[in-house]
């Protein structure tokens, strides 16, 4: 078996191993905080992990792009969004599920962050194309942060598992939650320095301000990693949070406020609505970056987009994609596991122990036909017992899986077939006061490349070995790779990743192909040395071929 580049043994080492390479800190005298580097797998992929981190972090994103010149078109969209509809809990191993696919789907957009990366300018003027700046051309860009609002599927292991071991974690048996993510980057890339050792050990060095999507839009815990709790922050409250059931219609909407950037949902389904405020009132703060101090200081602070327009030259230097306005699958994370793993919480035995496949057992793609099955790896890590699960009880592990070879890699996604899951549907965005401006060029792009650079199949320098099917742990092609379709809806063209076969498919632009050539994007490295390099896929199409058409939500 080709062996894992990123093994269990060098990623457990960030987590604190205190004896073997699989024994760790127990978790619960950890801080709450999300910390990338103990491979939360929901943080956002850096250019170059092992340059910040020393091993890789980050997860496989085949994502959709929204670029439009118009003003306003970086910071103030809308989306229509139908949340999709598993297979009932019964015989869970013959079917699969959106838990099993995908850990978040989520919409992004840049944002300003003067504590971090690149650490050069202190000041960054909000929802302004006065931001843009090559790498290639100084290194004196402004503090970048990226938003993700994230929407959780149901029915697998409860939060706040996701606190070290992010894949799949659900806040209900049967109901959807969202939240709202902020990721930003602790380090100056032409000094080489990383923020102090008291903020490392703490929040890391990517660093989250989280919270959940609640019906008044007050957050239910402070959102900054630093004053972040478990029981406030990190675990949902049904009572006051944002719960939206399996088939709803919902309309998603962005916009700057004096006091930061705001989601809104509202879920045309139930009547219900729901919306974050990434604000000081909400407990969101910077991290201040200062290496030499020897205490972690947090800054009260309102986040505000960075760029005035989504085009290419509005991406954030420092991630590993190429996007500002965006749709993201993160896939890769869920691999099923035949051994009978310990009762653990945040994938942490009662000794300590990072909870793995057991030996003897088999790691297995999923229901497809016929299954396949391996020995466990480096990869199969994290892993929670069926018995936990909140509806379908399914064992499974939720590390980053750099091996492709999960679920998420099996022709198991939407495709028509009732033992999967229902597309996740969502509109093209549009902009403007009113919401009714178009986005003129969707794009399609993956992250392959700086997997398959963290597996040793991809050259990111040459491109040599790079491809749009991955090569797996065994050095064979990996079964599947998820491509995005458009079809044709009730209510208009709409978007969905997974396979062939979606109810009123228009087309799938390729499949596989879509993703495009290999796209070179500079970053600045020590000495103020830039370096290109090859981090994804991304294919520009001339035009938007599925514009939103009104109907559900319209505003």
């Amino acid at each position: 078996m080709k062996p894992i580049r990123l093994s269990l043994c060098r990623a457990v080492a960030v987590l604190g191993a205190v004896a073997t390479c699989l024994v760790v800190l127990p978790i619960a005298n950890a801080a709450a905080a999300i910390n990338c580097s103990k491979a939360a797998a929901m943080c956002t992929e850096v250019g170059n992990s092992y340059q910040v981190f020393g091993h890789y972090v980050g997860h496989d994103e085949p994502s959709l792009l929204f670029d439009s010149t118009v003003p306003g078109s970086g910071n103030h969209m809308s989306y229509n969004v139908t949340l999709p509809r598993d297979p009932s809990p019964g015989n869970p191993l013959s079917k699969s599920y959106q838990f099993e696919l995908s850990g978040a789907d989520w919409f992004g957009m840049a944002i300003c962050d003067t504590q971090s990366y690149p650490e050069q300018v202190n000041t960054c003027p909000p929802d302004s194309d006065k931001n843009i700046l090559d790498p290639a051309v100084s290194p004196n860009h402004v503090g970048q942060a990226y938003l993700e609002m994230q929407f959780y599927p149901p029915g697998w292991i409860p939060w706040p598992t996701w606190q070290v071991a992010v894949g799949a974690s659900s806040c209900s048996a049967r109901q959807w939650c969202a939240a709202l993510n902020i990721d930003s980057l602790s380090d100056n890339p032409v000094t080489g320095q990383l923020n102090n050792s008291a903020c490392l050990n703490t929040v890391g060095e990517e660093y989250v301000n989280f919270a959940f999507i609640t019906h008044n839009g007050v957050a239910t815990g402070p959102a900054n990693p630093l004053d972040a709790t478990t029981a406030g922050t990190y675990t949902p409250d049904p009572n006051r949070d944002l719960f939206m059931g399996s088939g709803d219609r919902l309309k998603v909407s962005f916009t700057d406020t004096p006091d930061g950037v705001e989601v809104t949902i509202r879920d045309l389904t139930t009547g219900q609505s729901g919306s974050m405020t990434a604000s000081k009132a909400n407990g969101f703060g910077q991290i201040l970056f200062d290496p030499s101090a020897t205490t972690c200081t947090e800054i009260p602070y309102d986040f505000h987009p960075m760029y005035s327009t989504s085009t290419p030259q509005t991406r954030v230097t420092w991630a590993a994609g190429g996007y500002n306005v965006a749709m993201d699958t993160e896939i890769g994370h869920f691999q099923n596991c035949s051994g009978s793993v310990p009762a653990t919480q945040f994938g942490i035995d009662s000794s300590g122990n990072v909870t793995t496949c057991p030996t003897g057992a088999q790691e297995t793609s999923g229901p497809s036909d016929p299954p396949t099955a391996t020995n466990p790896n480096g990869d199969d890590a994290f892993c929670f017992p069926g018995s936990e699960a909140l509806l379908y009880h399914v064992t499974g592990c939720s590390y980053t899986n750099t091996g492709f070879d999960g679920v998420s890699y099996t022709p198991v996604w939407p495709d028509g077939n009732r033992r999967h899951p229902t597309s996740f549907l969502f509109s093209s965005p549009q902009t403007g006061p009113h919401y009714n401006i178009q986005y003129t060029n969707p794009a399609f792009e993956t992250d392959l490349p700086d997997i398959e650079y963290a597996n040793g199949t991809c050259n990111r320098s040459t491109g040599a070995g790079c491809s749009h099917i991955p090569t797996t742990d065994t050095g064979a092609p990996a079964q599947f790779y998820p491509f995005y379709t458009s079809s044709w809806t009730d209510t208009g063209c709409m978007w969905s990743i997974g396979n062939d076969g979606i109810p009123g498919q228009i087309s799938d632009f390729g499949a596989n192909q879509q993703y495009g050539p290999l796209l070179s994007q500079n970053y600045t490295t020590k000495n103020n040395v830039v370096v290109a390099r090859y981090n994804d896929f991304e294919n520009i199409l001339p035009r938007n071929p599925c514009p939103q058409q009104g109907g559900h939500g319209d505003h």
